[in-house]
């Protein structure tokens, strides 16, 4: 039973990696984009939430119906203005206009809330728990985020294979100037893409300020996690994302139970064992 509870504990935290990944993953389905600024931009979630909170009094999991169309419009602005006008041109452009911006918010986010790490108070979902079996207890609070994320990538299965969005995001995806001589906006489209990608930031940036301490430095390691999640599970495949944050975070669980220094290595061994195995990850999008 020792061991079980390791393990469902580290389901449980797999769901958290998944909403980390989710964002990137459909990023990259959409623009073949590397995020270098994902991790950052849901530690920038969890500083909206905190400021949404400290001024409305909301709960921190109600403060999502402000906090998710906030970033919802960061996103469509970044991708606009910012993207859009070096996405095609090569590989290198992207990536360092995202490194600038990650840049940009860890440095700015420090000079607004310093160096100081915060967190937000749920109150006694933080504690609440269920006993499922003698010797093992499940928290409310992780099994809510598993929950979540769940719902979250079947919603944006749901929009990307059943919405006339998504038939938008995969022509794109597959041609973008055939897809622009089809009538179809390309820089509203990935606009929009990067809206619903930071939709789900905003999410996974609440679940992280409830669940553990965050700082303007945080975002680096948020983004290894998400990416690890991404590999694991298959690039451009949803639900392998989940199934990529529930193995990183069972290899971690069991880590940290033979040793607490194990814990964040035990992924990362994990993670480097399937890529080297199976470098398009467990289950690969089909072409």
């Amino acid at each position: 039973m020792f061991w079980m509870n390791a393990i469902v504990q580290g389901i449980l935290l797999g769901g958290l990696y998944a909403l980390f990944a989710a964002g990137l993953s459909l990023i990259f389905g959409v623009m073949r984009l590397v995020n270098i600024a994902h991790g950052d931009l849901i530690v920038l979630a969890a500083y909206i939430a905190l400021v949404v909170v400290q001024a409305t009094g909301l709960h921190p999991l109600v403060s999502a119906l402000l906090v998710v169309p906030i970033m919802a419009v960061i996103g469509y602005l970044l991708q606009r203005f910012l993207l859009n006008p070096v996405l095609g041109k090569d590989v290198l452009s992207p990536l360092l206009v995202t490194f600038g911006i990650s840049v940009l918010l860890q440095n700015g986010l420090l000079l607004g809330f310093t160096a100081d790490s915060q967190r937000l108070s749920a109150g006694t979902l933080e504690t609440a728990s269920l006993d499922i079996l003698p010797g093992l207890t499940v928290g409310i609070l992780p099994l809510l985020m598993f929950v979540v994320s769940i719902v979250v990538i079947f919603c944006l299965d749901r929009v990307f294979f059943h919405t006339s969005l998504g038939r938008a995001f995969r022509a794109t995806s597959d041609d973008g100037e055939v897809a622009q001589l089809m009538m179809i906006d390309r820089r509203h489209i990935t606009s929009m893409a990067m809206a619903l990608s930071l939709g789900v930031v905003a999410i996974a940036g609440i679940f992280l300020a409830i669940r553990t301490n965050f700082d303007p430095a945080s975002g680096p390691t948020r983004l290894i996690f998400g990416f690890e999640a991404v590999i694991i599970g298959g690039l451009g495949n949803l639900w392998g994302t989940l199934a990529g944050g529930v193995v990183l975070g069972v290899a971690q669980a069991i880590g940290a139970q033979i040793s607490p220094g194990w814990q964040i290595l035990a992924g990362h061994i994990v993670f480097f064992i399937i890529l080297a195995v199976s470098p398009r990850g467990l289950f690969p999008k089909m072409d």
